[in-house]
This record gives C-alpha cells, sequence and structure tokens, in this order.
C-alpha cells in the first residue's frame, strides 16, 4: 500500500490527541476536549482539524494512511464508574460466592483495614449460577456437567435481561471440554449474548482469578463492541483501507474484532503506549532507564523502564478487581490539571483526586466551573498564557481563576493569593513525587539513576519542580510531549500474549518434553493468528516467560527465558534463569532443590514498519524566539520574577535557554526553573538539565 500518512488517537479523561506521522518524516500533533457521552464525537471533531489544517477532505486523509490506531479508555471509565454491561456467570457448583470471597482478604494495603467497604460486584449474586461438575487438580473429570443447570442457568439469564456471559469452571485450564460445552449451550439459547470462556481468556491456574478476569472481561465486553464497531464504520465511511487498531494495556496493537473478544486487554490501553515512546525519545541519549510522566487533565500516570524493558504486571488488584492477564505496570494518581484544590475538615489543603475534566473543566476555561485546579493555578504562577492554550483555541480566564482559588483557598486559609497558588502548586507535585517513589524506590530502584521523560501536555509546567524534588538531574522534554501516548501508539507493534498453564516438576524427560510441545502450540496459534493479520514469519518476533517456584513454594516469579527447544541439556538453562531472578528478588537461591513450573506464556510481536523522524535544522540562538517577559512566582514566598518567555516553534536545535524561563510550543508549556538549563536537540527534544 502506498501511504502517506500513520494517524495515533489517544482519548484522555480530559483531551483527545491525534499525530499525523508522514511517511517521508515527522509529525503533527492535534488536541480537541474529549467527549466522554460520545468518545466517537471526539474523533470527528479531531479528524475536522487535521483537514482544516493540511487543507484537504478527510477523504484524502484517512485513504492514504498504512495504520489508524486507537487508545482508548472507554474500558477504563465503564469500570470506574461500573458502567458497563448485565452480566451473568456460571460456574461451577459452590463457587458461586469466590469473586466475593476474593481468596480471604481485601486486596494489598487494605487488608488489615476492618472498615474499607468491600468491592461492588460486576455481577450480583442472583446471577451467578452454580453448575454442577467436577475435574481435578490432575485434569481428570470426577463429575460429569449437568447441561440442564447450564440450560437453566439461560433461562434465568434470559428472563434478568443478560447480554453477556462469563464462563468459568474449576481446573478447566487442564480439561477445559466443560466450559466450551456450556459455551455452546449459551450461544444457542442466547444468540445475542456475548460470551467469554475463563479457560481461553485466561488459561492459567489460580481459579479466583480466572473467574475475576472473565467477569471483568464480559462486563466490558458489549461496550467495546459497541465503540470499536462505530469507530471501525466510520474510518471505513471515510476510505480507510486497513482496519483500525486499537491499543492494549499490554503495550501493543491489536484488531477491533480482538478487542471486543478480549476487552480486559483495552482497560488501560492510552498511558500503555508512553514507555514505547519514552524509549524511543531518549534512543539519541542512550539511555534505557527511564521514568515517564505523563499529566492530562485527569490524572497523572507513571511507568518506569530499566535497563530497556518495562515491567508488566499479572495477578493484580486493578480498580479493586483481580486481571490476570498482563497489563504495563501504571501506577495512576488523581493529579491532572484538572485536579481540584480543597480544604479538608482539618483545615488542611489537599489537592484531587477530584477532577474537573473537560466538563465543566477548571474555572479558568470559563464554561462554569467554579472550582479552583492545577490549570488556574499555573496561570494565576504566570506560567501559563493568559492569551489561551492549544494555540489560542482555548481562551483562559485569568480573573475568574484568581477569585476560584482566592475565595476557596486563600481567605479560608488566611493566605495571599500568590501564596495559596504556590500552596497547591506544591502538594499538587509532592503528590506526583510520592507516586514516582512507588514505582521507584519502593520497588528498589534509584530515580537518580534514571532520566525523566515529560509527557502529556500539563506535565511541562511541573516538571523541573518534580525533578528537582526526586534528585533527577536529566529531564526530556519532547516536543510532542502533549501527545506522547498517541505518538508511542505509531511506533508500537502487534502484540498476542499467549498462555497455558503446565504444572510439571523440571527433574524428568516427560516434564520437558511437556513443557516444550505446549510453547511449540501456543506458538503456532499466535503466528496463525498474525498470518491473519498480514505479517510473514520474518515479521514476527517471539518472547517467552514462565511462572516457576520451588517444590513447596505457595508463589511463584516470573522469569524471561530465551526461545529455544526444551531437553535434557537446555533445561538447565531454565533452572538457571529461576536461580538468578529468585535471588535477584528474595537474595537467595536453592540451586540443590527441585524447581517446578506452573504456568508458561509466548508473546508474539507483529513487527510494523516505523515512520521516519524528522530532523531541526540549527538555531540561530534563543534570542530570536523570545517573546517577551511574564511576571512568574517560583517561591513560596509569591514572590514575583520577571522570567523571559520563549516561541517553541521559532527555537532550533542546539539553541539554549537558561531559567527561569518559560517555552511556550502549541499544546504544551515548559517551565525552566532557575538553577535548570534546556537545549533544543535535533531530534525535537528538549534536554533540561540541573546546573551543578
Amino acid at each position: 500500500m502506498n501511504s502517506k500518512y500513520r494517524l495515533g488517537i489517544d482519548a484522555g479523561g480530559t483531551f483527545t490527541d491525534f499525530v499525523l506521522a508522514e511517511q517521508t518524516g515527522g509529525s503533527r500533533l492535534y488536541k480537541t476536549l474529549s467527549t466522554p457521552a460520545d468518545p466517537t464525537l471526539a474523533i470527528r471533531n479531531g479528524l475536522a482539524l487535521i483537514a482544516e489544517d493540511l487543507g484537504v477532505a478527510l477523504e484524502e486523509i484517512i485513504p492514504n494512511c498504512d495504520l489508524c490506531i486507537n487508545g482508548t479508555t472507554v474500558g477504563l471509565n465503564a469500570l470506574i464508574q461500573h458502567k458497563g454491561a448485565r452480566t451473568g456467570l456460571i460456574c461451577t457448583a459452590g463457587h458461586e460466592d469466590s469473586i466475593e470471597i476474593r481468596n480471604g482478604h481485601k486486596e494489598d494495603g487494605y487488608r488489615y483495614d476492618a472498615e474499607y467497604p468491600p468491592a461492588v460486584m460486576l455481577v450480583p449474586r442472583n446471577l451467578r449460577k452454580g453448575v454442577r461438575e467436577r475435574v481435578l487438580s490432575n485434569g481428570t473429570v470426577r463429575t460429569p456437567m449437568e447441561e440442564e443447570d447450564v440450560r437453566a442457568a439461560c433461562r434465568a439469564f434470559i428472563e434478568e435481561g443478560i447480554e453477556t456471559v462469563a464462563i468459568s469452571f474449576v481446573w478447566s485450564v487442564l480439561h477445559p471440554d466443560h466450559e466450551k460445552r456450556a459455551a455452546e449451550i449459551v450461544r444457542e439459547m442466547m444468540p445475542d449474548a456475548l460470551v467469554t470462556i475463563g479457560s481461553e481468556l485466561y488459561p492459567q491456574v489460580r481459579e479466583y482469578t480466572r473467574t475475576s478476569t472473565a467477569i471483568t472481561n464480559a462486563y466490558l465486553a458489549p461496550i467495546l463492541k459497541n465503540y470499536v464497531t462505530a469507530v471501525d464504520a466510520y474510518f471505513r465511511s471515510l476510505g480507510a483501507r486497513a482496519p483500525v487498531r486499537y491499543f492494549q494495556s499490554n503495550g501493543g496493537l491489536a484488531t477491533g474484532n480482538v478487542v471486543a473478544d478480549r476487552s480486559v486487554y483495552a482497560i488501560n490501553s492510552g498511558p500503555a503506549s508512553a514507555p514505547r515512546a519514552g524509549l524511543h525519545v531518549t534512543e539519541p541519549f542512550d539511555e534505557k532507564n527511564v521514568i515517564t510522566v505523563d499529566m492530562g487533565g485527569t490524572s497523572f500516570d507513571i511507568t518506569l523502564t530499566y535497563e530497556g524493558v518495562t515491567n508488566l504486571n499479572k495477578n493484580i488488584d486493578f480498580l479493586r478487581y483481580r486481571i490476570g492477564v498482563p497489563m504495563i505496570q501504571v501506577e495512576t494518581l488523581g493529579a491532572g490539571g484538572g485536579s481540584i484544590g480543597w480544604i479538608d475538615d482539618m483545615g488542611l489543603l489537599q489537592m484531587g483526586p477530584q477532577s474537573a475534566g473537560s466538563d465543566p473543566g477548571p474555572a479558568c476555561y470559563g464554561r462554569g466551573g467554579v472550582e479552583p485546579t492545577t490549570t488556574d493555578v499555573n496561570l494565576v504562577l504566570g506560567y501559563l498564557n493568559p492569551d489561551g492554550l492549544v494555540g489560542g483555541r482555548l481562551p483562559l480566564d485569568k480573573a475568574k481563576a484568581e477569585d476560584a482559588i482566592r475565595s476557596r483557598i486563600a481567605e479560608p486559609l488566611g493566605l495571599s493569593l500568590e501564596k495559596a497558588a504556590y500552596g497547591m502548586f506544591t502538594i499538587v507535585n509532592a503528590n506526583m513525587v510520592n507516586g514516582i517513589r512507588r514505582v521507584s524506590i519502593e520497588r528498589g530502584y534509584d530515580p537518580r539513576d534514571f532520566v525523566l521523560v515529560c509527557a502529556g501536555g500539563a506535565t511541562g509546567a511541573h516538571i523541573t519542580a518534580i525533578a528537582r524534588e526526586m534528585g533527577i538531574d536529566r529531564i526530556i522534554v519532547p516536543k510532542l510531549a502533549s501527545g506522547l501516548c498517541a505518538f508511542g501508539q505509531i511506533i508500537s507493534d502487534v502484540k498476542y500474549n499467549h498462555m497455558a498453564t503446565c504444572p510439571v516438576r523440571l527433574d524428568n524427560e516427560e516434564a520437558y518434553e511437556r513443557v516444550n510441545a505446549l510453547f511449540r502450540q501456543i506458538e503456532q496459534e499466535g503466528r496463525e493468528h498474525l498470518h491473519k493479520d498480514g505479517f510473514a514469519d520474518d515479521r514476527i518476533r517471539i518472547t517467552r516467560s514462565l511462572e516457576m517456584r520451588y517444590v513447596g513454594q505457595v508463589h511463584e516469579c516470573t522469569v524471561d527465558v530465551e526461545t529455544f527447544d526444551i531437553d535434557a541439556q537446555t533445561v538447565e538453562r531454565l533452572k538457571d534463569a529461576f536461580h538468578r531472578r529468585h535471588e535477584q528478588l528474595y537474595t537467595y537461591s536453592e540451586p540443590k532443590n527441585t524447581v517446578e513450573v506452573v504456568n508458561i506464556e509466548s508473546t508474539l510481536y507483529g513487527i510494523v514498519d516505523k515512520p521516519s523522524d524528522a530532523r531541526l535544522s540549527s538555531g540561530g540562538g534563543a534570542d530570536s524566539a523570545l517573546k517577551g517577559t511574564r511576571m512568574a512566582i517560583f517561591s513560596r514566598e509569591g514572590e514575583h520574577t520577571r522570567t523571559p518567555v520563549y516561541d517553541g516553534r521559532k527555537l532550533g536545535a542546539g539553541d539554549r535557554i537558561e531559567g527561569p524561563a518559560i517555552i511556550e510550543e502549541v499544546t504544551t508549556t515548559i517551565v525552566v526553573e532557575p538553577g535548570w538549563t534546556a537545549v533544543l536537540h535535533e531530534g525535537g527534544s528538549y534536554v533540561i538539565s540541573a546546573k551543578r
């Protein structure tokens, strides 16, 4: 296909970002307000901006895109607001309450908090139907499935108007026939219902995790199906020649039908592309230890990449629901540009997690918002241009921002407007710093060994303050920072995770052959899937991991290994990798103890060609980009400092700016605090360093 463009769309809580990359090099960034009530409306509005900017019809742009990629918060929002579909569960009789028992405890952090309320159940008790059947832990059938129980469940579901069904039986991963037959009956009696089969979605041991994952998938499936159907139809109407790809929480792309069937993979799709983008922008500087921070209008997302590898989560509690499938490890806080400042019952100033979002938005948006937000603070502190955001398309009302902070914060606390604003700025920064500490220091990483990459439209105003507090002395801010996740999508590959349960001890030849055969089986399934997506074998890459433990241990650890045939000789490589990983995690290993495998996983990538990067021409010195000065506040005393303001569009490669300074890009503002220096690299990123 002879294409000119690649399009990435990242739908956030406040803004939806669009990155249009040209195959010849260079990218264009566009933003529009998100429309949570109808997410497709924001896509239409953004595409209209692109057509207007290029001066051509959309029907000439979309057919010339080799890929259109969409990262969406539709699933996430439905789960947060508990607005998923009415869901029924078919499970082994006697296990109807496993999702409430939750392995006998609340999620980590609240395990011993008696006042912490129970999670809202996605499937009410009366919609959990037990079926008489039983498979033992060796895969043999003790009790055949009573098909009439499944039919009775379907009749009850029909009466209740159920539109999606999850099926999860005990030990179904070793004998999935009961689940498959139950699914056939459901499809026969409820042809319009969507069906999630637990052993296919998450074919690994741990019944509670598998059931919870299946329920969450079923709960979101109709929402995602309706969304991708609408988006796919819209792009087809514009002449799209390739199917829309959707970004998954595992950090890869998938087609709409896959996302609809495996909707649990799309829960956190937006921020999952940030690590890939972070590694891309740090590549010219040979940096592989990267903390990427993304502050949008609603949330603050943090990801950590160590030695080029981004952490993945499996079997975790996400929004209080156990999810087994792999997800990029993202720490999310309620700290965005729309985070609301308020005074608690003890008279202490707080910021967030409540957000003004895009409707009504911060007070300065003039859309009816009256609560003081982070954006109002940055405007009052002099960081933001009073003429407006997004190149002036979103005007700001400084007087309304001042009134909101003065009436809601400053006067009740007996502070000046300036001190109150800087106090709010300090608190929201402290919240973000605490989040960075959780993904770094609390997990054994020293943040000073990392470079901090700035993403999101609101982050630039806070980035040097955050780095200063963390002791990080190098920051990279790409010109595309406010759309970095959308950019990460267009440079990502198609990615599918294929898993299997394989409970064997690595002490006999039969065990080696079983592990080897299972890897081959799931990888062949993955290859066939990618072949259907149009990828030849030379465009497919495979990585492997195993969940392993010493015999007698309760919990296992994930071990990444190379792809090779497993036999009596090479199995020692598996054991050695496990011993090293165990010692890394727990400071000891037991080489003489027997090692056993619990689960295996193969990740298959369909390699996508990447757009070319543009190079900036050399600049003529920062003075040529100086727009003027603005009074800004950089201290808790609230003192004003006359600060130079630079037009980022007029800066060139090599231009150097000493702080204090403000750099205004079209979709983001970068605050360079006193004691920091910014230099624009030819790759299109500002390298901001602390003066030594």
